[in-house]
């Protein structure tokens, strides 16, 4: 997916706040024949003459409320089942505004849509096609029906009309075809080439032998119709993982079955694997997969260790989180006689166990990478691969992929050197034993960590003095109860033992890619690398338009070049009360990171030359770094970069997937700790303003919530979008960006993971 979109607009479209409670009888699915409920799932003809029949008879009789029984006596139909399917139709159609409900069961047709009212059919894609020629790409739908589908090579998307989407989900890769509109070529989704999950999450509102799915996704636009036979017998007030089973028309609802009962809301467990499959994330492995992991030898090789440079015997050490069980990377240090010091990055090799065409490598690639959620992680590779075999533990041989380089005094590349080797870690520091050597100068291996401090701390300067930009960044996490239940919330923030450990990858990472687009010449080979592009002029100018409320000023600049800038005023921010929020503004307005074969540089990080080689564990790129680099450095030729596109697609997408996961299970657990003080009054930051409401980050624990602008009683106010602030109507109040306020904790809804606050001044 390109891009994000909230449930209720079109692209960088206003967030709008949640509503309370739930959403009745009202559906979204599109009406259509529900035989399938019905009739033992063989599908009853005429679908659309059903539906026409039905809204026929509320037309001939616009002012008149009348429920099932009624509507099929009109219909001179007397079938119970048949008055069953009308009652479902009746309340598809007033989910989409076409009818309206008045009383319990029963229904009329909104005023102005009668016999001879407003307009009651929509136009259909026909085959009198333009002469566009069809595209693909991933399609986004709002609450309102409308789509935007967003092409690769295309800066914009594509809007797509309400009534046009077919039977597409958000997500879906489809296909666009067009049709011709009076003078125009308007764009129709002509098929779903590829659904975005396999399974959705749903919660089931049975109706007699049949129920809705009503989906936990907010930004799912149809409800699910679930068969009795598809049921399985599954218990109410609980969340389901459902199989889509037939959506042959957008007339008709999503058919499907009930494949896995989750749990009840509320439940830790049931909520974690709703996430993960609300965005369509594994959270076990096959059989097979396992299988195959657990056949791996667990001792190494003696020919395979001959054929490698052996590290045992050079201080080795790896310094992780505290919680970590995966070691993608290890540090060696040894000094030389003249004077230079020579440092190995040490990274595991997947690549020795995973190979091409096994169950485990097909995995992989699905997976892509690893997610990791509030309390747990989601490994790419099986347990028995990430931690153990491929992990760099300490005390234990184990196969490694290193760069070496031989560092002057300033920190400066003097030598290189690129190959598998076999190393033996002699400790694992966590990041805060790490932070107390370098702060006290004591203890195991001080001497060497503070060495490579000093070499990390010359190498930032020159990657900040080239315009690198630091977006150092705090992270939530949460002390969980045995019942998973958040007790506390936790904000890390970057020590400098994180720095260290981040200065030499990068190292390695840069110093890949250079080797690699060097090796063959004037004409680079291809190869993975991490691009990141320069920022959308239009997004540097809000960027600079908001940033001169504080005071602060920023050269026009072109795109290419305004690294410079954007790290410069987040310097001039540094320590003032408004840091964070231009730090965030400055972020919001950068493009996102992918993989590509095509390199146009890292602009963020300010390097020409990049690529993600550290952290083959939990990323598939890194192998395919790794295959690459060991194919070039055996003299291997070119390699075609069409067999290395679409993974390269297929990780930056899954990889984005694992980021809103991520984000999702912390929203969730932060919603739910604050359910447990309501009431409560709190100081905050304003960090997003919509027309329709004010979004604040709570001092202390981050969470965000919102304040319906209606809500605030000092004033009417309306958005300037220039300024990204609101302006009172009469008494000029200004709500800004970055502004401190006071809020009351006022609703919690964990199933929508939204918190909503009254403004208190």
């Amino acid at each position: 997916m390109a891009g994000s979109r909230n449930s209720g607009g079109k692209k960088g479209g206003k967030r709008k706040p949640g509503k309370a409670g739930k959403r009745g009888d009202k559906r979204r699915s599109g009406g259509g024949d529900f035989g399938p409920a019905l009739a033992g799932g063989q599908r009853l003809s005429g679908a659309s003459k059903t539906l026409n029949d039905l809204m026929d008879v509320f037309r001939r009789l616009p002012g008149k409320p009348m429920n099932a029984r009624q509507v099929a006596s009109t219909m001179g139909i007397s079938d119970r089942d048949v008055q069953e399917m009308l009652h479902v139709l009746m309340r598809q159609e007033a989910g989409k505004g076409k009818l309206k409900e008045v009383g319990k069961g029963r229904f009329m047709l909104p005023e102005g849509r009668g016999e001879r009212g407003g307009k009651h059919r929509r136009d259909k894609p026909s085959s009198a096609h333009s002469g566009q020629a069809p595209v693909q790409g991933t399609i986004q739908i709002s609450a309102y029906g409308k789509g935007y589908v967003s092409v690769p090579g295309q800066s914009d998307d594509i809007m797509i009309p309400k009534g046009f989407t077919g039977t597409a989900f958000w997500g879906d890769t489809v296909e666009l075809g067009w049709m011709r509109r009076g003078r125009k070529d308007v764009p129709f989704v002509s098929e779903v080439v590829k659904r975005a999950r396999d399974l959705y999450v749903v919660m089931l509102e049975p109706v007699k032998d049949y129920a809705f799915g009503i989906p936990t996704d907010k930004r799912m636009h149809r409800d699910f119709l679930v068969p009795a036979r598809f049921l399985h017998d599954a218990p109410q007030d609980v969340k389901v993982a459902v199989r889509l089973v037939d959506w042959a028309s957008p007339d008709d609802p999503p058919i499907a079955e009930v494949v896995e009962v989750l749990g009840a809301p509320g439940v830790h467990e049931a909520e974690m694997h709703a996430i993960l499959l609300e965005y369509g994330l594994p959270y076990h492995f096959p059989e097979d997969v396992e299988a195959e992991a657990a056949a791996i030898p667990q001792a190494l090789p003696k020919d395979e260790i001959a054929r490698r440079r052996d590290f045992r015997k050079v201080t080795t050490f790896t310094i992780d989180p505290e919680d970590a069980k995966d070691f993608d990377d290890a540090l060696s240090i040894q000094r030389l006689k003249n004077g230079n010091v020579e440092v190995g990055v040490h990274i595991a090799d997947v690549t020795h166990y995973v190979r091409p065409g096994s169950r485990i490598e097909e995995e992989a690639v699905e997976r892509a990478t690893s997610v990791y959620l509030v309390d747990r992680t989601i490994p790419m590779l099986p347990e028995v691969l990430s931690n153990n075999l491929c992990s760099l533990r300490p005390n234990e041989d184990r196969f490694a992929f290193s760069a070496l380089f031989e560092l002057d005094k300033e920190g400066q590349v003097v030598k290189e050197w690129f190959g598998r080797g076999v190393i033996h870690s002699d400790r694992r520091f966590t990041y805060a034993e790490a932070q107390e050597r370098l702060e006290s100068g004591e203890g195991d291996l001080a001497d060497e960590v503070q060495h490579l401090h000093r070499l990390a701390l010359k190498m930032r300067a020159r990657r900040f003095k080239a315009g690198g930009i630091d977006f150092d960044t705090e992270e939530v996490r949460f002390r969980l109860d045995e019942d998973g239940k958040p007790v506390e919330v936790l904000i890390k923030r970057m020590l400098d033992a994180n720095r260290l450990i981040e200065d030499f990858m990068l190292l390695a990472n840069v110093r890949v890619a250079q080797w690699i687009s060097g090796c063959k010449g004037d004409r680079p080979p291809g190869a993975v690398y991490r691009i990141h592009d320069s920022p959308d002029p239009t997004k540097l100018k809000s960027l600079r338009m908001f940033v001169a409320q504080f005071g602060y000023k920023m050269p026009d600049t072109e795109p290419g070049n305004a690294h410079r800038a954007i790290s410069q005023l987040l310097k001039m921010a540094e320590g003032k009360p408004e840091e964070r929020i231009v730090k965030q503004m400055a972020i919001r307005s950068m493009a996102k990171a992918e993989y590509s074969t095509d390199n146009i540089g890292h602009y963020g990080l300010a390097f020409e030359h990049y690529t993600h080689f550290t952290s083959p564990i939990r990323r598939y790129p890194d192998m395919m770094v790794h295959r690459s680099l060991q194919h070039y450095l055996d003299g291997g030729a070119a390699i075609n970069t069409g067999e290395l596109d679409g993974p390269c697609a297929h990780s930056s997408e899954r990889e984005k997937r694992a980021a809103e996961a991520e984000r999702a299970s912390i929203k969730y657990k932060q919603v739910e700790f604050m359910g447990t003080q309501l009431g409560a009054e709190f100081t905050g930051v304003v960090n997003g303003i919509s027309s329709k409401a004010v979004y604040i980050e709570l001092e202390g624990n981050k969470c965000e919530g919102y304040v319906d602008i209606k809500g605030i009683s000092t004033d009417r106010f309306s958005l300037d979008p220039e300024r990204q602030c609101l302006v009172g109507l009469h008494t000029g109040q200004l709500i800004q960006m970055g502004q401190e306020v006071r809020i009351q904790v006022v609703r919690a809804d964990m199933q929508r993971r939204e918190l909503e606050f009254d403004w208190l001044g």
